[in-house]
């Protein structure tokens, strides 16, 4: 761990606020800001004047958003975790560019205080390194996928390069992604976590040869599976509660998983239980190989004969009847007859949630 002078103050949209001054946010405010950057100012002040509980929305990616209590603990746990896996500490410099009302960026925030970070704060943008300095220089960043393709296209790979590492969150990594981080030098690892548990808690290294397809929990948190095969943790995160996810995953030891899809996805097709994230993979993976990389996901759709189809939802335009072909051929060779979706449907674009991720329930009421 590295050791420096402990900060003082904070970047936020390019301006300074020192820490003293956000101890008695708003008194010592001496301009106006807007309404995100006053919840950033109001979450760091009851953090730095040592409030022990926090109210925090879900996502809403698989559900309605729901409010749930954090407690200091817990949070605190999480970044404790993350601080020492990464080997983060005093002088340090974090790029916070997710948004901090949710659980991913809330905990970037409680990183750097905890573990005494500069943080430089942005609301959140596509291409984060457009709003900060040209010579900004960091150690660390967390991105959800959209950013990371839009930082890459920007040709800010030297910038990555430089840091510490990367975490990636907040929807999968596609096939397209994770070809372009190969030749990144910056340690890459998307996560595996939900508010419920103060972010992440798993990790999966997505570049370079220490790459591999399965999750490994961090320490001190206890996984398991339930009746259905989907995961169950424990640990100081969860404030010792045992939390069960709609996750199935395959567990390869006390300590590694793969994940297989969401327990609420898969389709029962004429009988057979299909998981819709496992066709997604296929199909995401046959999209870039017939260049015609896009957003893509599986669900079934009511079918008198089987009750539920198998059916893939593209977004943009139609496919060329020529590429279109080639997509078929390539889920036949590498789906079961039960898998191959019974027909693929474009769509101008998905709904999604506040934090970007694909919403399925509001994609499908739109039809």
């Amino acid at each position: 761990m590295t050791t420096a002078a402990l900060p003082t103050s904070l970047l936020l949209n390019g301006r300074e606020f020192s820490y003293a001054a956000i101890r008695e946010y708003p008194a010592r405010l001496d301009a106006p800001v807007n309404g995100y950057e006053a919840k950033i100012l109001d979450f760091m002040r009851q953090w730095l004047n040592g409030a022990q509980e926090f109210g925090l929305h879900t996502s809403g990616s698989t559900g309605a958003p729901s409010l749930i209590t954090l407690r200091r603990r817990q949070l605190e746990a999480s970044a404790r975790r993350t601080g020492d896996f990464f080997d983060l500490g005093p002088g340090d410099r974090a790029l916070v560019c997710l948004n901090c009302e949710y659980i991913g960026g809330l905990m970037m925030l409680v990183r750097g205080l905890e573990r005494n970070l500069h943080l430089t704060i942005v609301e959140p943008h596509a291409d984060p390194f457009a709003y900060v300095a040209a010579d900004a220089a960091f150690d660390f960043a967390a991105f959800v996928p959209l950013q990371l393709k839009m930082v890459l296209t920007a040709g800010h790979a030297p910038r990555l390069n430089r840091m510490k590492a990367v975490i990636i969150g907040g929807a999968p990594a596609d096939a397209s992604l994770q070809q372009e981080l190969q030749p990144l030098t910056v340690p890459v690892w998307l996560t595996y976590g939900m508010t419920e548990t103060c972010s992440h808690v798993a990790l999966r290294r997505l570049n370079g040869p220490q790459a591999t397809t399965s999750f490994r929990v961090l320490p001190g948190i206890a996984a398991g599976q339930d009746e259905r095969g989907c995961l169950t943790l424990r640990g100081d995160v969860t404030d010792d509660q045992l939390i069960v996810t709609n996750d199935v995953v395959r567990l390869l030891d006390a300590h590694t998983f793969e994940w297989l899809g969401r327990a609420d996805f898969v389709i029962n097709s004429g009988g057979v239980k299909v998981p819709a994230e496992k066709v997604e993979l296929v199909l995401d993976v046959a999209l870039a190989e017939i260049g015609a990389s896009r957003r893509c996901f599986v669900a079934g759709q009511p079918d008198e004969r089987l009750g539920q189809a198998v059916t893939a939802f593209i977004e943009g335009p139609a496919l060329p009847a020529s590429q279109e072909a080639q997509l078929k051929a390539l889920l036949a060779e590498r789906l079961s007859r039960y898998e191959q979706p019974r027909q693929l449907r474009y769509l101008p674009a998905f709904h999604t949630t506040a934090t970007g991720k694909l919403d399925r329930p509001a994609t499908l009421r739109s039809l």
